[in-house]
């Protein structure tokens, strides 16, 4: 009797990890990376804010090492993310754009406002070998400042 609790166990553990994967080309997977891109930042690691773009990260359009220092005066920032629209498909790729509205403080105590959108891309699954491939990067970001 004591086996059934470790069987039902596992089945929890493992559920999690298949709905992941099975998750990732979703829009509602697009939305988290935009909230995990902003949720890196916050907590100071770059590296993985970097990652979330496409290209290994060269699609931010900076060296790591200048998209690090663009963050230099930040003190938080915070994403609010609306609901992903213009998904668009062709060749294996897949794209989707997701409505931000970004605030941040700088260590200089001014603050920041700014709206626009990102837009993620990824390959369509089974097209790589590579399953990053198949989650969604940062592509192409629109921001503009609120007065």
């Amino acid at each position: 009797m004591r086996i059934a609790p470790v069987f039902a166990l596992a089945f929890t553990l493992a559920a999690p990890v298949t709905a992941h994967a099975q998750d990732a080309g979703t829009p509602a997977a697009a939305r988290r990376t935009v909230e995990n891109y902003y949720a890196a930042i916050e907590r100071g690691d770059f590296r993985a804010a970097y990652a979330a773009w496409d290209d290994g990260g060269r699609a931010s359009g900076k060296s790591y090492a200048d998209f690090r220092q663009g963050f230099a005066a930040t003190a938080h920032s915070r994403v609010v993310t609306g609901a992903p629209r213009n998904a668009d498909a062709g060749m294996s790729q897949r794209w989707i754009e997701v409505p931000v509205d970004v605030r941040a403080a700088l260590k200089n105590g001014r603050r920041q406002h700014f709206r626009g959108s990102y837009t993620l891309h990824r390959v369509a699954a089974g097209v790589s070998d590579n399953p990053a491939d198949s989650r969604w990067h940062l592509s192409k970001a629109r921001l503009v400042a609120v007065r």
